[in-house]
């Protein structure tokens, strides 16, 4: 349901905004279920303990098929947005915490990398579907379906689990709740992506303002952490080097992917003048070899350890970066699919192998903590560079406009990724308008090459780091015998 959303939605966006008329509100149609995801993970996750991971998957289920439900039957943009609140909320536990789940059923770390394969052929393959599905449903009853689809399977979904799924978890209600560190996270983060999400909206005294206030509240919440029995995020993970490390690896990797995620579909359409459907099937080579990087992972570490399969990962990403910011406007089709595959590839090794690391490298007490906030990491990283990169694409934009002297407006360049739009533009300025669109989004593919680069390094770091810890023993081992040689001697 999750892939089926993500990419279903953008499908239907131009049906809902006419019907709705809702163009000015559109971003927060995307944002707030962003939102919602990412300000519940670690709550899910804390439940998941206090109740038990497979009511608390239910429960989150039901609330994701609630707001699908509540989408469908919207009279008006902002019930619209209030529904796809909920559902973010309910996405946040329907997504992690079968992670943990995962953790717990198998403990052996290559067959718990072989059943997140299969999750991520399960997303990989709607993924593929959604837009397909989408464009079909909108056209052929209207785009409440699209919203509708999901309420009989969600309730299967949970029919299912209830039925074959026998957990073994005693929920432990030994601790009490963290009402008031919760309060405080919710209030933190949603007040901090807020001003994320309004980075080149807003002016900037008014973003600094409230991403100064989200911080200050996260802040807060760390200090009462320190004095409550059982904290939502525990402090104890950011003293455990490897896991940080883990953290800041995923951070970046997703930060840089979510630059080729939003951009490739609009090089496509702007550049080489394809349509919405040609433009969105560049992801669809990523996703067939994302499926395949996940299921290597498993041999993979037969001859590698886990930080070289990470640098396995990063590199192949950084390769689909390294095309794009090489090649120029009138680059084929088929390098972006090129590229594409590159980029799922390296995708699937790094979330399998960083997934199951994280949980690997944090206690035994922590792993569904450690898990729901790497799922946070990811979402907030993708929200904050996804601004950034809007900030990098406007400042190309209208640095081209203004050397070409008013010829082109930003109205125009607005018209120039729309199949059904880009006729109405004069052709004589299509190239310098295509030129303008190819400086922002080559700055964009530079930009992330680099975090690529940055990220490689680290992990290089922590794969030397781990060398040097596991050969300490060894070499303290030796030179303790060789001295008890001596002595004997």
């Amino acid at each position: 349901m999750n892939g089926l959303d993500s990419t279903i939605i953008n499908t239907a966006l131009p049906a809902i905004i006419s019907d709705l008329h809702g163009l000015q509100l559109m971003g927060w149609i995307v944002a707030v279920f962003l939102l919602g995801t990412a300000v519940t993970t670690p709550l899910w996750s804390k439940l998941g303990e206090h109740i038990g991971n497979k009511a608390a998957f239910q429960i989150a289920t039901l609330l994701f098929v609630i707001g699908s439900f509540l989408e469908g039957m919207s009279p008006n943009i902002i019930f619209l947005i209030v529904a796809r609140t909920i559902m973010g909320m309910g996405s946040g536990g329907m997504t992690s915490i079968p992670y943990i789940i995962y953790a717990k059923l198998f403990s052996d770390p290559r067959k718990r990398m072989k059943v997140l394969g299969f999750a991520t052929a399960s997303y990989s393959a709607t993924s593929i579907i959604g837009p397909l599905a989408g464009g079909w449903i909108v056209d052929t009853w209207s785009w409440h379906w699209v919203f509708y689809l999901n309420v009989p399977i969600g309730l299967l979904a949970i029919l299912i689990v209830q039925i074959f799924f026998k957990s073994s978890q005693v929920p432990d209600h030994s601790q009490p709740v963290d009402y008031l560190g919760a309060t405080l996270m919710t209030i933190g983060l949603v007040t901090l992506l807020t001003g994320v999400e309004e980075i080149g909206i807003l002016t900037t005294s008014v973003v600094l303002l409230l991403i100064g206030v989200g911080i200050a509240f996260i802040i807060a919440m760390f200090v009462v952490e320190q004095r409550v029995a059982d904290p939502i995020i525990p402090s104890r993970l950011f003293k455990n080097k490897a896991l940080v490390i883990d953290f800041v690896i995923f951070m970046l990797v997703w930060g840089a992917f979510i630059g080729f995620n939003i951009y490739i579909p609009m090089w496509a359409q702007g550049l080489l003048g394809t349509t919405a459907i040609i433009g969105g099937a560049t992801q669809i080579p990523g996703s067939f070899t994302n499926f395949g990087g996940s299921e290597s992972v498993p041999s993979m570490r037969r001859q590698l350890n886990p930080n070289q399969v990470i640098g396995v990962g990063i590199v192949m990403i950084a390769i689909a970066f390294a095309i794009l910011a090489l090649v120029g406007v009138k680059s084929p089709y088929w390098v972006l699919l090129i590229a594409g595959m590159f980029e799922g590839f390296g995708n699937g090794v790094c979330f399998n192998e960083l997934q199951v690391k994280v949980q690997q490298d944090a206690d035994e007490e922590d792993v569904p903590v450690a898990t729901s906030f790497s799922f946070l990491i990811r979402m907030l990283s993708q929200m904050f560079m996804a601004s950034i990169y809007g900030v990098i694409l406007n400042h190309a934009l209208f640095t081209g406009i203004k050397q070409v002297h008013g010829q082109v407006t930003i109205k125009m360049m607005n018209k120039l990724s729309d199949a059904s739009a880009v006729g109405q533009l004069p052709k004589v300025l299509l190239p310098t308008m295509r030129r303008i669109l190819h400086s922002g989004i080559h700055e964009i593919m530079v930009v992330s090459l680099v975090i690529l680069i940055v990220t490689e390094g680290i992990n290089y770091y922590e794969q030397q780091r781990q060398t040097s810890l596991t050969t300490k023993p060894v070499n303290l081992l030796s030179k303790l015998t060789a001295h008890r040689n001596r002595v004997a001697h």
